[in-house]
């Protein structure tokens, strides 16, 4: 049995300088996958025309605001619409799609009309005021009153007002009615799925409210951190306080303005009966949570002052490493490029096609063969890379961790620990990074492939059971891998070993030591999910403000529960740098009480604070006959963890 102990022991290396490169396999193999979507950038932008998107197109094929070639077969192809910017649709607030292309007419226009135009005299007067022609290019500005076909050339009666699209250079039209149908039609042409195109409808109406919101998420956020950062015992009942005033308030609000919308006698646009049965939905499902987490928190409320020991000795290794909580800022303006670059791909492989002309003399592009295998492979390459690059953040913080705790003085850090970290991740264990990253891709690609048969499948009852209990499974499954990974990348920096090797050290050590930690960890990442909590809560409460204040927005309920995710995934971004933190303190401990007995001859590596908290919160000293727990010496005495 000892010969077992001491082989296990040896396996545990924090002290190791040698290392070498891990799963160099899977970095080859994701270089060869990032080979393959430079080329279909490549073939995207030589094939594509992002620019028909963003500058906007008419229905003969010419693009707004440059010169274009003529298309064979299309008299009116081939213009110079310099001076037209701006992308009109004859029929803006009856749009339809019809074989998934918008059936009114759609021309290059000069200017929008800013007030509405009532008659065919107006569009005349229009025209001629300010050199802007919104009827059919063929059609002379002196015949809008006598051509006898001007009803079928010039606008539907009347035209509402309308204003210039930032960015995409369209005449949105400022009617409400009009504005929410316009904006549904149009996004409907990129994703058929009801949802979403409802969701970013939404999300255009009250886009102003949108941004605010997120920056109210994101200063939230923020004085979390510091909260969490600079922690006292009165400042978590505070915060716990809060949550719960939060929490019971929001609840309130919800079911007061559900009543108050099915009670209000003018509600009888679609769209408004759907915000009754979304305002229902949300008080339902936040009832639940109130009384779920108000039970959780009575439960554990004699656990209050452990945590805020737990805390401070967190926030004590992150004060030594204060650049800790900028890597989720880096990260996020990492992604955020990403983002960019491949959301630009997807709109050149969407506008890879050929232009063609119909019989009546308009011109239709048809896509190119082999454009949908090409982008679920972009796709793939969206969720791989993101994950690949929340798994550096998470080695970068894991490894800085682990550099700090297996230091004996600890008044005096490591130079430039998070270079450190960072280097070592970049020269030997990106592959490693990139194997966990790819189960994840694994596993999220069912998950959506889920979502798609729910949106199928969604009036048939028995598949929507089928369907919950299987996106369940899947997203239980995703969330245990999560944490796998992230004891898999401790592992790691700690070891130097590959993937597989580490989450196998990895899940023995925290099985033989689970009775001791986890009980401390759980309640710890519980008040860190109330902060998140806290954010979304107040968010979504200013959201419920803002939104009920301008109920002409009319789909406003489900960018609602959008921007409260987003103050979730926010808080998540900035609060994981204490839980990164917390997880590789616990495992590097776990390594530490195993590997040394706390003798002159084999001290602790661990800070005594830290020693004393363990002990006092799960009482190791009891039934410990075999290993010395009491406080370590001078921590430059004895000797360092040597390499196996």
């Amino acid at each position: 049995d000892s010969g077992d102990s001491v082989s296990e022991i040896q396996e545990w290396r924090p002290g190791v300088i040698y290392r070498k490169c891990t799963d160099t396999f899977w970095l080859l193999f994701f270089c060869l996958f990032w080979a393959g979507l430079m080329f279909i950038g490549g073939y995207a932008v030589v094939a594509g025309s992002a620019e028909r998107l963003v500058l906007g197109y008419d229905s003969f094929g010419n693009i707004c605001g440059r010169k274009n070639t003529p298309v064979e077969g299309a008299n009116l192809s081939g213009l110079d619409m310099t001076n037209k910017k701006y992308v009109f649709f004859l029929n803006s607030c009856s749009l339809e799609i019809q074989s998934l292309k918008i059936s009114s007419l759609s021309l290059c226009v000069s200017s929008c009309p800013q007030e509405q135009l009532n008659s065919l005299e107006d569009l005349q007067s229009f025209a001629r005021n300010n050199g802007s022609f919104l009827c059919v290019y063929n059609l002379n500005v002196s015949s809008y009153t006598l051509n006898p076909k001007a009803a079928q050339l010039c606008p539907t009666l009347p035209v509402p007002p309308s204003k210039s699209f930032p960015l995409f250079n369209r005449c949105v039209p400022q009617h409400p009615e009009c504005y929410s149908k316009y904006a549904s039609v149009l996004i409907s042409m990129v994703n058929e799925v009801d949802v979403f195109h409802r969701i970013l409808s939404g999300i255009l109406a009250g886009r102003d409210t949108v941004i605010a919101l997120s920056i109210l998420a994101l200063a939230f956020s923020l004085i979390l951190v510091l909260t969490f950062r600079f922690i006292q015992t009165l400042l978590v009942r505070i915060l716990i306080a809060l949550v719960i005033f939060g929490l019971l308030f929001v609840s309130g609000v919800l079911w007061w303005l559900y009543y108050d919308y099915r009670n209000d006698p003018s509600t009888e646009l679609e769209t408004e009966k759907e915000n009754v049965k979304f305002l229902l939905g949300y008080a339902i499902f936040s009832t639940i949570v109130t009384v779920v987490l108000l039970s959780l928190i009575f439960a554990l409320r004699k656990r209050l002052q452990f945590t805020v020991q737990l805390f401070r000795i967190v926030g004590k290794i992150i004060g030594r490493i204060p650049f800790l909580l900028f890597q989720p800022l880096w990260t996020f303006l990492i992604l955020i490029v990403f983002w960019v670059f491949w959301v630009a791909v997807l709109l050149s492989l969407g506008t890879a096609g050929t232009a063609q002309s119909t019989s009546g003399g308009q011109v239709e592009y048809r896509a190119l063969s082999g454009i949908c295998y090409m982008a679920w492979y972009h796709f793939v390459g969206l969720i791989w890379t993101s994950e690949f690059i929340l798994a550096c953040q998470q080695m970068v913080i894991a490894g800085t961790v682990v550099t700090c705790y297996f230091n004996r003085d600890k008044n005096s850090p490591p130079p430039h620990p998070i270079l450190s970290s960072i280097s070592i991740l970049f020269c030997y264990h990106l592959g490693t990074a990139i194997k966990g990253s790819f189960l994840i891709t694994i596993l999220r690609i069912p998950r959506l492939i889920l979502l798609y048969l729910y949106n199928v499948l969604y009036k048939k009852k028995n598949a929507k059971c089928l369907f919950n209990c299987c996106f369940c499974c899947v997203c239980c499954q995703e969330s245990c891998l999560r944490c796998f990974n992230q004891h898999a990348y401790t592992t790691t920096a700690v070891n130097g070993t590959n993937f597989c090797t580490s989450a196998k050290d990895a899940v023995c050590i925290l099985a033989r030591n689970s009775a001791k930690l986890a009980s401390i960890s759980c309640f710890g990442d519980f008040l860190l999910f109330l902060g998140k909590v806290f954010v979304v809560c107040f968010t979504v409460f200013g959201g419920l403000m803002a939104f009920n204040y301008h109920r002409e927005l009319q789909a406003w309920v489900v960018p609602l529960l959008l921007v409260g995710f987003f103050a979730y995934l926010m808080s998540h971004s900035f609060l994981s740098v204490f839980e990164v933190t917390a997880d590789a303190m616990f495992l590097c401990f776990a390594i530490d009480v195993e590997t040394n007995d706390g003798t002159a001859e084999k001290p602790y590596f661990v800070d005594q604070e830290l020693l004393i908290f363990v002990n006092q919160s799960n009482k190791l000293t009891e039934g410990q006959k075999h290993r010395s727990t009491r406080p370590f010496q001078d921590n430059e005495a004895g000797t360092e963890l040597q390499p196996m």
